[in-house]
């Protein structure tokens, strides 16, 4: 008798809850359905990585052939090239960008004119929303090695003697090409740290001040402090995303004297997949990024949580 009244009264109470929210259930009804559908619906696709994929009998009638299509990718001389490309690219990324988000937004909070602050913070936003396409032209009107901005003001002034290799010599490609992605990506990591700064309790500032902290200080055991949170599960999202590298910015800054060294995972997949048709290694090497990132963040956040700090799950 008391499971039943007790199973009445959670009854009651969830009744409750959905007549008193009954509007905030409606309006989740539109996100719900849009993950359903674009979201869980196409994880049926990846069927095709483990079959021998025909797009005329589709993906019920195409034969099973296990880790095959795996093995194949695998196997393939190119492949290595550019799991470790994309490895390095991420890597180099992550140690140059991760940081420059944080310092300039410290800095755009410690500005005190409004006007200059909103035009800083408008300078620094729009390179994301550029196309690669105009980022691409822009980097060659200034980093080409013969009509170069850079090379040709360097050899007018007399101070070099040969054209720097911006975009023909593998490792000053990876060097431009990580500085590149760097500018046109810190003006929207400065987004998030700024609202978490402006999160921060402003009495601990006054308290900071009063005890004699300088504005370094301050930074150092205030700021740094309120936003840690912060960039704990921005790193952590970034170290699952080592596997996973664009598609339009290594194809667009390429070329084929720096093939060694722009060659990755997506125009890998590009080539070798979407370009022949092969549409189950191409979604065999998905796949395997998939894994292998959803390993890496599980990995972040276990030693994140054993560092003290709080993970992202």
């Amino acid at each position: 008798m008391t499971a039943q009244a007790n199973r009445k009264a959670r009854l009651k109470s969830t009744k409750g809850w959905f007549m008193r929210d009954w509007r905030l259930y409606v309006m989740l009804i539109l996100p719900v359905m849009y993950y359903l559908i674009f979201c869980y619906k196409p994880m049926l696709g990846l069927m095709i990585a483990f079959q021998k994929y025909n797009m005329f009998k589709g993906m019920w009638g195409s034969k099973f052939i296990g880790l095959e299509n795996f093995r194949f990718v695998m196997s393939m001389p190119d492949f290595p090239v550019a799991l470790k490309n994309t490895l390095l690219l991420n890597f180099m990324g992550l140690i140059a960008g991760f940081p420059v988000p944080i310092v300039l937004a410290i800095m755009l909070n410690e500005l005190r004119s409004i006007g200059f602050k909103k035009v800083s913070q408008t300078l620094l936003y729009l390179p994301h929303f550029l196309s690669w396409i105009i980022i691409g032209g822009m980097v060659l009107q200034i980093f080409s090695p013969t009509s170069g901005i850079i090379n040709a003001t360097l050899l007018k002034w007399g101070w070099i003697d040969k054209s720097i290799p911006f975009l023909t010599d593998g490792i000053h490609w990876q060097i431009t090409y990580t500085l590149v992605g760097v500018w046109q990506n810190m003006g929207w990591g400065t987004i998030l740290y700024l609202s978490a700064i402006t999160g921060i309790n402003m009495e601990l500032f006054e308290a900071a001040r009063i005890d004699g902290a300088n504005k370094l200080q301050q930074i150092w055991h205030v700021t740094l402090p309120g936003i840690r949170s912060t960039i704990v599960v921005l790193l952590i999202l970034n170290v699952g995303q080592m596997m996973n590298i664009s598609f339009d910015r290594p194809f667009i800054m390429g070329n084929p004297m720096v093939q060694k060294y722009c060659d990755v995972l997506s125009t890998f997949v590009y080539r070798a997949g979407i370009t022949n048709s092969q549409f189950a290694r191409a979604t065999a090497i998905g796949l395997f990024q998939s894994v292998v990132g959803l390993i890496l963040i599980s990995c972040a956040n276990f030693f994140t949580k054993r560092l003290g700090e709080e993970g992202i799950w």
